[in-house]
Order: structure tokens, then C-alpha cells, then sequence
């Protein structure tokens, strides 16, 4: 009786999974491994649910997309140099109630990428500038845009670097052609003494034609004290101003928030600030 059963479970076994391997070669012969990948399985989902030729095609081809969808988001996110993966939807939006919630989550559908527009997220430290940032440029790039990530100090670095190399032709190219550019904490350095003239050089070469976020913790009125150069600041400030969204972002510091909070509920929550603690105090907003 074992024995018939044990053949017969060997039986439906063949029948449910037939060869697989040479067709799985041949996929990946053809560089469809998200198909090949997932062959075996949607081949016997397809026998089980009796699905149709084209029904059973479908699921291959869309695992196909999903596989290349990924991994495109994976180059995409590795050559915009992001730091850490945002998003909107892990923001703490009740922290600060002050922050303009919808107008931020409409600007979460990048729409102004394909407008050429841009955003300044000005702001203290600890307001949420870099959270909003780094989650715009994430929904960039899973919206299919390309990005690129950089604080305006090391921009302005590269910049130097690539005219003391003679590769300024290829960076200045590189950062005209992506979708969206995103200069972090401008004014929290000081810059290179040639910072001034070369952002001038981007913002003019992407003016109307790629979408520029700019975060900074001194306001626009500072600028030409920050880059050095009155008459740069004011040319790029014209520039990148046309087209662009301004918010401001006021309240307490969710950095000094959460350190707070995870020194009350440890073990050495009685014990007095140490330099870390005095320093953080100093960011609160006092009465």
C-alpha cells in the first residue's frame, strides 16, 4: 500500500513540475532572469489554477518587469549617491504641526521635476530639511527620474577638483543632464573660494531645463555672504528662484527629540548632561 501510494505521489509530482532546466537556460541566454527566476513556480501555479497560455505568460513577463523595475532602482539609487533611504510616509508629521503637510506631500509626486521646477527647504537644524530631501529623491527615482545627491560643500569641491584636473567638461555635463539635482546644507561650511562662480555655472546651465532642490539653514538674504560673492548669489538666486518652491521649516529639533527621549528611558537617565546633551540643549527653542 506504501508502495502504490509513494509511485503515485512520484507520478503527480512529474505531472505538476515538468523539466524546467533548458528553457530556464535558455531565458537566461536571452537575459531574462526575472523570468527564469520565477519559471518553476508560475509554471506550477499555472497547472494548479488551470491558467491559459497568455495567462501564464503574463505572470512571467510582469515578474520580468518587476525584476528590471528593481534593479534599475538599485543603479539609480547607487549613482545619485543618496545616504539613506526616506520617505514621506516615515515622517513625523506631528512633531512639528507647523510644517506645510500637504503642499510637501504634493511635492512628493515630483511633478516638479518635469516642470524643471525647484525646491528650497530652509530651516534650523533638525527640522526635517535633510528627511524631506532624501525622500523626494528617492520618489525621483522610483518615479523613473535620474538624481544626484550632494552637500554643497563636496559639490563645490568636486567642481574645484575637476578644473584642477581638466574634467570639468564631464562634470559640469553630468550634472546638466540628470533630472534632479539636490544640494544639501548650503551655508553650514565654509565653501571653496571658487564655489560661488561654479554653482553659478550649474544653476545658469539647469535654468529651465532640470529640477534643482536646495536645502540650507541660513536664509537666502545671507547668501551672498555664504558663497562670498554678492553678485553670484544674486544671479543665482534669480535663477534658481523663478521656478521655485519656497518653505520654511520652524520648531524644535527632532534630533534633540529623540535623543532626549532614548537617554529618559535608559538606564543612565539620572545622570547629569554630559557634553552631548549640554550642546543639544542649546539647539531648543527657549521662551
Amino acid at each position: 500500500m506504501t508502495t502504490t501510494t509513494t509511485k503515485t505521489s512520484m507520478t503527480t509530482m512529474t505531472t505538476l513540475a515538468p523539466p524546467t532546466h533548458e528553457l530556464e537556460r535558455q531565458l537566461r541566454t536571452l537575459s531574462l532572469s526575472g523570468m527564469a527566476q520565477t519559471l518553476l513556480a508560475r509554471n506550477q501555479e499555472a497547472i494548479s489554477h488551470h491558467l491559459a497560455y497568455t495567462e501564464f505568460l503574463e505572470l512571467l513577463v510582469s515578474d520580468e518587469f518587476a525584476r528590471r523595475r528593481d534593479r534599475l532602482f538599485t543603479r539609480r539609487l547607487k549613482a545619485a549617491r543618496v545616504p539613506q533611504l526616506k520617505t514621506l510616509e516615515s515622517f513625523d508629521w506631528s512633531f512639528n504641526p507647523q510644517i506645510p503637510k500637504a503642499l510637501i506631500l504634493d511635492l512628493g509626486t515630483v511633478r516638479f521635476i518635469p516642470e524643471h521646477g525647484g525646491l528650497l527647504l530652509l530651516g534650523p537644524p533638525g527640522t526635517g530639511k535633510s528627511h524631506i530631501a532624501l525622500s523626494l529623491t528617492v520618489a525621483a527615482i522610483q518615479a523613473g527620474y535620474t538624481a544626484y545627491y550632494r552637500s554643497a560643500f563636496d559639490l563645490a569641491q568636486d567642481l574645484a577638483e575637476a578644473d584642477a584636473t581638466g574634467t570639468r567638461p564631464e562634470q559640469i555635463k553630468k550634472l546638466t543632464r540628470i533630472d534632479l539635482l539636490v544640494i544639501e546644507d548650503l551655508g553650514m561650511r565654509r565653501l571653496p573660494p571658487t564655489a560661488a562662480e561654479d554653482l553659478l555655472e550649474v544653476f545658469t546651465r539647469r535654468y529651465e531645463t532640470g529640477a534643482i532642490l536646495v536645502s540650507s539653514n541660513r536664509p537666502v538674504e545671507d547668501w551672498g555672504q555664504v558663497l562670498s560673492d554678492t553678485a553670484a548669489a544674486g544671479a543665482l538666486l534669480d535663477r534658481f528662484l523663478h521656478h521655485a518652491e519656497i518653505i520654511r521649516l520652524q520648531g524644535r529639533s527632532w534630533r534633540v527629540h529623540d535623543r532626549q527621549r532614548r537617554r529618559s528611558t535608559s538606564p543612565d537617565a539620572n545622570q547629569p548632561d554630559g557634553p552631548q546633551e549640554q550642546a543639544a540643549n542649546l539647539l531648543q527653542p527657549h521662551a
